[in-house]
C-alpha cells in the first residue's frame, strides 16, 4: 500500500512556479449532482470499491466508487478502467468544493490519490505514477486555458522550497486582537499552535489562483529569519487578494504539513479567511 507522504497529489502545489493564464468563464461551472454519501474522513485510507461511473480528461481518471464507506469521487492519474470494476485506490488527499475546469464541473468532495493498487495474487506489483507524470496532468488541469509558450516556459517543479518568495523590503504592524501572531511568531510557535486558529497580517506577496480548488498566497510581514525561509508564509484561501495588498488572515496553523513529493511546509495556515 502506498505510503501517505508518497501521496503525489502535492505536485500540483508548484506556488510560486506556476503563474497560469486562465480563461475565465462569465458562469459557474454546474455542481456534482451525484452526492456521495461517505461520512468518515477519508484521508489516508485505501478506497476499494466497484465503479459505478467513470470518465477521463486531461490526464486525469474521475471514478465514483461505491465502497464501503459509501459512495465515493477520487481522481486518479488516466488509467483504463471500466464500470462495474472493482478497484483499490491509494491512499490520498480530500478536497472540497473542487471544480475540474476541463469537465466544467464542480465536484463537492473528491480524492485525489495516486493511483490504484493491484492484489498480490494477481502476479504484479501496485501501480503508481511517476511523480513527473502525475505533476504534469495536475498541472495541465490547473492550465487549461493558457498558452502553449506559458505551459512550455515553467520548467519542472521543484518542491515547496522552490516556491518560496524572497524576503521583501516589508514592515507590516501585527494584527490585533486575540489568536495573534506576526509570521515569525508562527514559525517559532508552530509546534505548539498545531491546529490551532491564528491571525495574521501580512502584505501579498504572490498568489497562485485556483490551484486544486483553493487559492495560495505568499505572505511577509518583515518578520522571521530569511535564512530559514521563516519570512514567507504560506496561506491557502477561497478569497482573491491582490498581490501587494495588506491584509489579515485568520484560519487553521498547521506545522509540518507534509503533502510528499517535495512539497512540506513547516508552517502553513489553511482555509483562511481574508480582512482587508
Amino acid at each position: 500500500m502506498f505510503s501517505f507522504r508518497k501521496i503525489i497529489l502535492s505536485t500540483a502545489l508548484t506556488i510560486g512556479l506556476i503563474t497560469p493564464a486562465y480563461v475565465i468563464a462569465e458562469a459557474q461551472p454546474p455542481a456534482d449532482q451525484t452526492q456521495t454519501t461517505a461520512q468518515a474522513p477519508l484521508d489516508g485510507v485505501a478506497l476499494q470499491g466497484q465503479i459505478i461511473e467513470t470518465m477521463d480528461s486531461n490526464g486525469y481518471t474521475y471514478l465514483l466508487l461505491d465502497t464501503a464507506q459509501g459512495k465515493v469521487w477520487v481522481a486518479i492519474p488516466q488509467t483504463q478502467v471500466k464500470v462495474g470494476q472493482t478497484v483499490t485506490c491509494a491512499p490520498g488527499l480530500t478536497m472540497n468544493n473542487f471544480t475540474s475546469k476541463t469537465l466544467n464541473r464542480t465536484f463537492a468532495s473528491i480524492i485525489f490519490s495516486p493511483g490504484i493498487e493491484k492484489e498480490a495474487k494477481t502476479g504484479q506489483e501496485k501501480t503508481e505514477a511517476p511523480q513527473e507524470g502525475f505533476a504534469a496532468a495536475l498541472q495541465a488541469e490547473q492550465q487549461a486555458g493558457a498558452s502553449k509558450d506559458a505551459v512550455s516556459s515553467m520548467g519542472p517543479s521543484t518542491g515547496s522550497a522552490g516556491a518560496v518568495v524572497p524576503s521583501g523590503d516589508v514592515s507590516v504592524i501585527k494584527a490585533s486582537g486575540p489568536n495573534s501572531y506576526s509570521v515569525g511568531e508562527c514559525f517559532e510557535q508552530g509546534k505548539e499552535l498545531q491546529g490551532k486558529t491564528v491571525r495574521v497580517r501580512g502584505k501579498v506577496m504572490k498568489v497562485s489562483t485556483m490551484i486544486m480548488g483553493k487559492n495560495w498566497l505568499h505572505i511577509q510581514d518583515g518578520t522571521g529569519n530569511p535564512l530559514k525561509n521563516h519570512h514567507d508564509l504560506v496561506v491557502t484561501t477561497m478569497d482573491e487578494p491582490g498581490e501587494g495588498t495588506i491584509v489579515t488572515v485568520e484560519g487553521t496553523l498547521n506545522y509540518q504539513r507534509d503533502f510528499g513529493a517535495g512539497y512540506k511546509y513547516e508552517v502553513i495556515i489553511e482555509d483562511a479567511k481574508i480582512e482587508k
